[in-house]
């Protein structure tokens, strides 16, 4: 390690001072995930260690931080560690990395013996039990759980226990884009257009403050976020588009349904394009960098109410792009479909869709608090970009409350 420059945000120092819990939380863009990946890569490297890195939901090596591992031991060029499909090691020192998620497993995670560090990376979502089962097996003498994670709600277990109850021996401090001096322009640009469009959703994603009710938003206890490889079985994809340039952004999605017996099934992310200010000859190839060449000899269903884009994009790459045209209640009709499904997994490289599956939102009562059923018409870009893709589903299995009679809609 004497020959390799590992820079760090100071926050990150306490990271090598002891202590029995180290929590950072806060805002998108802080490096916490990086810093703690560095921090465990340095000291593993000069003493045995073994670490388990885990988070609530795990069903495969993909779902976890082994990549993060992989990415920064490659990109630091750091010598000695031996990566497989399961762990990561030092062959000097004797380290080891393991990976597992908590929902599922807890036997196993009981029966773990000898952890000296416990990384819970995106610790919002542990439940309460999985934290009583977690914390008294990472038993060993001066072993550490390290926590990282953006709060959600204020009554989460995690940010009750471990930011409200603030726990003794512990580092707790929170950390945000301003404490990230590599925070990179593209981050930059996307914080800077959600304060400008909703300071108050901002303060939540980037100012990293906790929203306080779950009863206003749209998808609450629908998504996860889950690795995932498309199956045959499944059908789609669908591609949805929709069109924005200054204030909004151009959103594209795509996505697959797993049918199953007795219900509407499961529906995935897979993939998504978000991007302000994008100029319309530019939307083609935007497509191709974040779908695939193939897009183009898609269907891609969008917006209705941009049809001189849509036939720019027909002459221009996209030959297979059509109109969606609207109904009314079509928004309310598709927010009852999407939650009709038993689960919406969303793939962990779409950040945007789920940065809006968490603020898609009914409206409030100023006064009161009381929701409204009315919905917000913000963060949804992707959502009706996804509505979008999903149309002729959804008007086949349309709410009784649209009163939809027969506007005509082209398939």
């Amino acid at each position: 390690m004497a020959d390799v420059k590992v820079e760090l945000p100071n926050y990150a120092r306490g990271l090598f001072t002891p202590k029995r819990y180290k929590v950072y939380w806060g805002g998108r863009g802080a490096a916490r995930s990086w810093s703690y990946a560095q921090a465990i890569l340095i000291m593993g490297a000069q003493r045995q260690l073994r670490v388990l890195c885990a988070r609530e939901f795990q069903k495969s090596i993909a779902d976890s931080v082994h990549k993060l591992f992989q990415d920064q031991i490659q990109r630091l060029n750091l010598s000695g560690w031996q990566i497989t499909n399961k762990e990561i090691s030092h062959k000097g020192t004797g380290t080891n990395i393991i990976f597992e998620g908590l929902r599922y497993n807890s036997n196993r995670i009981k029966s773990l013996e000898g952890i000296d560090i416990c990384w819970v990376e995106e610790a919002e979502s542990v439940t309460d039990q999985n934290w009583r089962i977690l914390i008294p097996t990472i038993r060993k003498p001066s072993s550490e759980i390290w926590i990282s994670f953006n709060p959600d709600l204020e009554d989460d277990p995690t940010y009750q226990r471990f930011v409200v109850e603030d726990p003794p021996n512990a580092i707790v401090q929170k950390v945000g884009w301003k404490d990230n001096p590599w925070f990179p322009d593209v981050l930059r640009e996307e914080m800077e257009y959600l304060y400008r469009v909703d300071p108050e959703a901002a303060d939540h994603v980037w100012g990293g403050e906790p929203r306080r009710s779950s009863e206003a938003q749209i998808l609450h206890g629908k998504w996860k976020v889950e690795a995932f490889a498309p199956k045959k079985r499944w059908e789609g994809p669908f591609y949805g588009l929709d069109f924005g340039f200054a204030e909004d952004p151009t959103a594209g999605v795509e996505c697959y349904i797993e049918p199953l017996p007795k219900s509407q099934g499961i529906l995935y992310i897979s993939k998504e394009t978000w991007k302000v200010r994008l100029d319309i000859d530019r939307t083609y190839r935007e497509m191709v960098d974040a779908f695939g060449r193939h897009i183009g000899g898609r269907q891609v269903r969008a917006d209705s109410a941009r049809p001189e884009t849509i036939s720019y994009l027909k002459r221009h790459g996209l030959r297979n792009i059509r109109p969606v045209f609207k109904w009314p209640k079509s928004v309310e009709d598709g927010i009852a479909f999407l939650r009709q499904f038993e689960y919406i997994v969303i793939h962990p490289d779409c950040t945007q869709f789920r940065q809006e599956a968490r603020l898609y939102s009914y409206k409030t009562d100023r006064l009161t608090g009381e929701v409204l059923a009315k919905v917000e018409d913000k963060h949804n870009h992707l959502i009706d970009a996804l509505r979008y893709a999903l149309a002729p589903q959804i008007r086949a299995r349309r709410s009784p409350v649209s009163g939809y009679s027969g506007v005509s809609y082209n398939a």
